[in-house]
């Protein structure tokens, strides 16, 4: 359903916040009353404005009073009255906006305000964040906020039962991720197909008997109002992917197991521009005839005897795509015996996500784990089309402006720029530019130690796991006592990000310290210029970098950042291929020092990167909606009847 703003043309946030004023005076005008009533006073308040959503009155006519309720009950629970920026940030939210609010200024609070006031509905409100943590964390910490004004608040987290997910979506409030709300909704229609088709317990189901295995009811209700925070991540980065439950494997399926296994053994026989020609722009294999006829003759197991030749030579490209593309503590780790992709957008480990066309059988085929089967699908639902069927759709993120356009179109969801709390006294340090790898870390070492010598904390941003223990060896050559926060250590980034802005503490991460974690200077930092960021290299997306710089800075500290650059760096290969790559990587070696005048090439790389996800994004979404279409004609569930 379309939001109210994103009916018009584009109109400046400015705007909307100048319009939005006299709301904010008149939640303000009713906090003197509010303070004086008692918890049960300020309970029953809440329970009044409930009976009135209830009864058919429109939330806009609550915002008022349920907004100054919400701020009352933050001061009260958590010493954490809504500043007044929050309340605009929540106002737009409301109006179906993606709001930007900077790191630091309170996103997390902010969203108590709309979601309890579409809670008051009684259909269910939806908090969908980047992983289970964040849920976690953010459903306790907000908790007495709504327990307070009597609301219920459930948290979705990968390993529950379908009885205790039914339980969290009964609530008022409910936090997760968005993978598993998607998940559960594919679950839930499977399992309705199953009850039309008469393959359930349908009486046990209507009497309540949730003895059996699944429940065997659906755990969620008809979509009611999403709100979703690190929007550009979940909406935009994370949108290339669907969300598949496959199918049971089939005898055909098995014996690919094989082939996969086979090819990864072959795969390093094969050699570029003579075996093969590979695409940089791409990332695709192609054998030529030369690797087509030593395919042909390499020896081959005999149970591959039935296997066509066409699909032999496509086993073994796989396999070489892989091993020149995925690469271990970079794209994935193994973790207890299993392949675990590493997002490429938030540094964190992807439990339960999967590669799709084979590749993540060919990795597993590579590092020599089992080989999980390539299946069918049972249900598939991209993460556009998952949140379009919500009434109510908003959402938060510190970077959204370049994506404004994109959200607008796909999500009908204007972006709204909340300005901060106290003026951002942040600043931009220049651009360094260096020839070759080698000579960037070292720079890199060299400030960082520049920095300890003077007490500052230092936050250091790469791009993947092994770049940070990469740099790690390099610290510990020169005796820089430091932290590393990557993917490998999880359960402790809560402990290490309350740290990094303490005196003297060196921090190294890769960007997942650019989402969700908040980084409090500790005492005489401020005095010193206070965090100074690194940034190593840069992402495939601005919105990525800009997530990590805004690291410093947070609520008027004071804070520095620097970009860190190199001719021979992967951007550039990513985005102009391996000939014009090489011929920047050989000017880098030319000669000794900087060249800075080469900076601008970098954005122009990130922003042709930018574009191609675009493009990708927007196939996804023509294919989904033609197929969508095509097996409505034909009378199937566009959800269910997929084809692999």
């Amino acid at each position: 359903m379309v939001g109210s703003l994103a009916a018009t043309l584009p109109i400046p946030s400015s705007v909307w916040i100048a319009r939005w004023k006299p709301l904010l005076q008149k939640i303000s005008a009713l906090e003197p009353e509010l303070q004086k009533l008692s918890d049960s006073d300020i309970r029953k308040r809440s329970l009044a404005l409930r009976y009135r959503a209830r009864s058919g009155e429109p939330l806009s006519r609550l915002l008022v009073e349920a907004y100054a309720l919400v701020r009352e009950a933050g001061r009260r629970k958590l010493n954490m009255r809504h500043f007044d920026v929050q309340i605009l940030g929540g106002i737009a939210m409301f109006h179906h906006a993606i709001v930007e609010m900077q790191t630091g200024e309170g996103k997390t609070l902010t969203a108590t305000l709309p979601m309890y006031l579409y809670a008051l509905a009684g259909r269910g409100c939806h908090l969908a964040t980047v992983n289970d943590y964040l849920a976690k964390r953010d459903a306790e910490w907000m908790g007495p906020i709504y327990e307070l004004l009597g609301l219920t608040v459930g948290v979705i987290q990968t390993q529950m039962s379908q009885n205790e997910r039914r339980k969290a979506y009964a609530a008022d409030v409910t936090y997760g991720t968005a993978k598993e709300f998607g998940f559960d909704f594919l679950r839930d229609r499977l399992l309705l197909r199953r009850i039309r088709e008469g393959q359930t317990d349908v009486i046990g189901a209507m009497l309540g008997d949730n003895g059996t295995e699944s429940g065997e009811k659906p755990v969620q209700r008809e979509p009611f109002f999403a709100l979703v925070d690190e929007a550009d991540s979940i909406l935009i980065d994370e949108a290339r992917t669907p969300l598949i439950i496959s199918a049971l494997p089939t005898e055909e399926e098995k014996l690919a197991v094989e082939c996969y296994k086979w090819a990864a053994k072959v795969a390093d026989q094969f050699i570029e521009d003579v075996d093969y020609e590979y695409d940089h722009e791409k990332k695709t294999v192609e054998l030529t005839r030369e690797g087509r006829r030593k395919a042909r003759a390499l020896p081959k197991p005999e149970v591959m005897a039935s296997v066509g030749m066409f699909h032999i030579y496509e086993y073994i490209e796989r396999a070489i795509k892989v091993a020149r593309d995925f690469i271990r503590d970079r794209e994935y780790v193994v973790k207890d015996g299993e392949i675990v992709i590493v997002d490429e957008f938030t540094g964190r480990l992807a439990e339960g996500r999967k590669w799709r066309d084979g590749i993540h059988q060919a990795v597993e085929a590579k590092e020599g784990v089992e080989v999980t089967v390539a299946t069918g699908q049972a249900a598939r639902i991209t993460i556009q089309d998952f949140f379009l069927r919500y009434r109510h759709l908003a959402g938060m993120t510190g970077t959204a402006r370049d994506s404004a356009w994109e959200l607008r179109k796909i999500y009908k969801c204007p972006v709204i720029v909340i300005p901060t709390n106290r003026p951002v006294i942040r600043k931009r340090l220049p651009d360094l530019v260096f020839g070759t790898q080698e000579a960037k870390w070292q720079a890199v070492v060299d400030e960082i130690c520049e920095m300890h010598a003077q007490g500052r904390p230092v936050l250091v941003g790469t791009r993947s796991i092994d770049k940070s223990e990469y740099l790690s060896r390099l610290l510990t050559e020169r005796g820089i006592e430091h932290q590393v926060l990557n993917a490998h250590h999880i359960e402790e980034e809560a402990k290490i990000v309350a740290q990094a802005g303490q005196k003297g503490r060196v921090t190294v991460s890769t960007n997942m310290a650019g989402r969700g974690t908040d980084i409090r200077l500790g005492p005489g930092v401020a005095e010193l210029g206070g965090l100074h960021v690194i940034c190593t290299e840069m992402h495939d997306a601005a919105r990525i970098d800009w997530q990590l710089r805004g690291r410093c800075g947070r609520q008027g500290d004071p804070g520095t950042f620097r970009q860190f650059l190199a001719l021979d760096d992967e951007l550039l290969l990513k985005a102009f291929g391996a000939k014009k790559a090489k011929k920047y990587a050989e000017i880098g070696k030319s000669r000794p020092g900087l060249f800075n005048e080469y900076a601008p090439i970098f954005r122009k790389a990130q922003k042709i990167i930018e574009r191609r996800h675009f493009r990708e994004r927007r196939a996804l979404m023509h294919f989904e909606r033609e197929r969508k279409k095509m097996q409505r004609q034909m009378g199937q569930d566009p959800y269910l009847d997929t084809p692999g």
